[in-house]
C-alpha cells in the first residue's frame, strides 16, 4: 500500500475557516441560554465572554508559536510529544478520538438535524430515531468530499463556513435594523453581587467550549502553504472575528429574550426563540432550517483537523499504521478520517447528549493547559529551536491562560464531579492502554 506526504495545499482562507467553523459550533447555540438561566445577570455574562476571548487569544498566540516551530499535521499531538514525550501525546490523541473529536462531531450533526427536521414538526422523543438518522447521512455526506482531496476538502470548508457567516451576520443587522426587540432587557435581572464565584467560573466552562477551535488550523499544519506565515495569520485572525461575532449575537439575544423568559428546559433554545421574537414564526422555521444547513460547517471542520492528529500518531507508531496512509490520488489521510467518522457514528446512536457537553469540556481543558504550557517546556529544553514567532508578553500571556484555565478546572471538579471525574477517567485509562500498544509493538518489531 502506497504511502505518500501530505500535500501543502490550503492557503490563509482556508486555515482561516478552519479555525472559524471549528470555534463558531454547538457551543454559541446551547451556551448562551444556559449563562442567562444559571447567572440571570447580562454584566456578568457579557464579562464572561471578553474574559473567554482573552483568553483564546492568549491561547492563540502561544499556539502560533508552536505551529510556526512546528508545522506539522497533528496540532497538540504534535507539541505535547517533543515538549513532554510520547506518553502525554498518546493520552491527548486518545481523548481526541473518543471525545475531543469524535464526540463533538456526533454532537455537532445532531443539532444540525435538530435545526433542519424542527421546522416540519420531525423532532421529540417519537422521533429521536429520525433525527440520530438524518444525523448520520450528515456525517456521510460531509466524509465523501473530504476523503477525495484537497480541492473538494477545503471547497466543501470555505463554501459552509461562509454560508454560516453570512447567516449569523445578516441575523445581527436585521435585528437591530427590523427586528421588536427591547435594549431595556439587558438592565434585568439579579445584582451582580449575587452571582456566586462557583457558578460563574463553571458557567465559563461553557464559554470556553464555543471558543474551543482556536487552535484548529494547527491540525492541518502540515497541510498549509508557507506556514511560518500563514499559521499565526490564520489562528489571530479566525480567533479574532469569532470574539467580535460571538458578543454580536450574545447582544441580538439580550434584545429579543428577557432573561425571565430563559429556563434550563428552553436554554437549547434560545437562538431560535430570539428569531421568534424578533420576526415571527415564520422566519424562525426559516433561520431554523438555514441554521442547519451551515452546521455542516462545523461538521466538515472537525472531520478535517481530527483526522490529521492520528495520523500524526500513526506515522509515529502509536496508532493502527492505516490511520497513516495517505491516498495517492487525493492526498488526504483516508482511513485516519473513516475511523472517526465511525466513532462518531457509533457515539452518536450509543451516547446520552445531557452530560457530554460537561464531560468535553473537562477535558479539553486539562490538555489546553498543558499544550500552552509546551511553550515553557520548549524554550528550556530547546532554547536554540528556530521560532519564526515569538508569544508576545511572554511569560504572562502563557501564565494568564494556564492560571484562569487552572481554576476554572477545580472548581469544575466541585461543582460538576462527576461529569469531571469521568473525563479526568477516560484520559487515564490511556496510560495502560499506552504501555499496551507499546509493549506489542516492540515484540512486533
Amino acid at each position: 500500500m502506497p504511502k505518500e506526504e501530505l500535500r501543502r495545499g490550503f492557503g490563509l482562507s482556508t486555515s482561516t475557516y478552519v479555525v472559524i467553523a471549528s470555534m463558531v459550533g454547538t457551543g454559541i447555540l446551547v451556551s448562551p441560554g444556559y449563562m442567562m438561566a444559571s447567572l440571570n445577570n447580562y454584566t456578568a455574562i457579557f464579562g464572561l465572554w471578553i474574559l473567554g476571548g482573552l483568553l483564546a487569544v492568549c491561547g492563540a498566540l502561544c499556539v502560533a508559536e508552536l505551529a510556526a516551530a512546528l508545522p506539522r499535521a497533528g496540532g497538540e499531538y504534535v507539541y505535547l510529544r517533543e515538549a513532554y514525550g510520547p506518553m502525554p501525546a498518546f493520552l491527548s490523541g486518545w481523548t481526541s478520538f473518543l471525545v475531543g473529536f469524535s464526540g463533538p462531531l456526533a454532537v455537532a450533526s445532531y443539532i444540525a438535524a435538530l435545526y433542519l427536521l424542527t421546522p416540519f414538526g420531525l423532532v421529540g422523543s417519537e422521533t429521536d430515531r429520525l433525527v440520530r438518522g438524518t444525523a448520520a447521512i450528515i456525517i456521510v455526506a460531509i466524509t465523501v468530499p473530504n476523503l477525495m482531496g484537497h480541492r473538494q476538502s477545503a471547497w466543501t470548508q470555505n463554501v459552509t463556513t461562509i454560508l454560516k457567516l453570512g447567516l449569523f451576520a445578516a441575523l445581527i443587522v436585521m435585528a437591530f435594523l427590523w427586528g421588536e426587540g427591547r435594549l431595556a432587557h439587558l438592565a434585568e435581572g439579579q445584582p451582580i453581587r449575587q452571582v456566586g464565584l462557583g457558578v460563574a467560573a463553571t458557567q465559563l466552562f461553557y464559554v470556553m467550549f464555543a471558543y474551543s477551535g482556536w487552535n484548529a488550523a494547527t491540525y492541518v499544519a502540515g497541510e498549509v502553504k508557507n506556514p511560518v506565515r500563514t499559521l499565526p495569520r490564520s489562528l489571530l485572525l479566525g480567533t479574532g472575528l469569532v470574539i467580535v461575532l460571538y458578543l454580536a449575537l450574545n447582544l441580538v439575544f439580550a434584545y429579543a429574550v428577557p432573561l425571565a423568559d430563559v429556563g434550563f428546559a428552553k436554554a437549547e433554545q434560545v437562538p431560535k426563540l430570539a428569531v421568534e421574537r424578533l420576526f415571527g414564526p415564520r422566519a424562525s422555521s426559516v433561520f431554523s432550517v438555514a441554521l442547519g444547513l451551515t452546521f455542516l460547517a462545523t461538521v466538515s471542520a472537525f472531520i478535517v483537523t481530527g483526522a490529521r492528529i492520528y495520523y500524526a500518531m500513526a506515522t509515529d507508531g502509536l496508532f493502527p499504521s492505516l490511520a497513516g496512509y495517505v491516498s495517492s490520488k487525493g492526498q488526504v489521510p483516508v482511513y485516519a478520517i473513516l475511523a472517526q467518522s465511525l466513532c462518531a457514528l457509533v457515539i452518536l446512536f450509543a451516547t446520552d447528549f445531557q452530560n457530554l457537553y460537561k464531560y468535553v469540556s473537562v477535558g479539553q481543558s486539562l490538555f489546553a493547559m498543558l499544550f500552552v504550557g509546551a511553550v515553557y517546556v520548549l524554550r528550556w529544553r530547546r532554547p536554540d529551536m528556530e521560532r519564526p514567532f515569538h508569544v508576545p508578553g511572554y511569560p504572562l500571556v502563557p501564565g494568564i491562560f494556564i492560571v484562569v484555565t487552572l481554576c476554572m478546572a477545580v472548581f469544575a471538579f466541585t461543582q460538576w464531579t462527576k461529569p469531571s471525574l469521568y473525563s479526568l477517567g477516560s484520559i487515564l485509562v490511556g496510560i495502560p492502554i499506552y504501555y499496551v500498544w507499546s509493549s506489542v509493538r516492540r515484540r512486533g518489531n
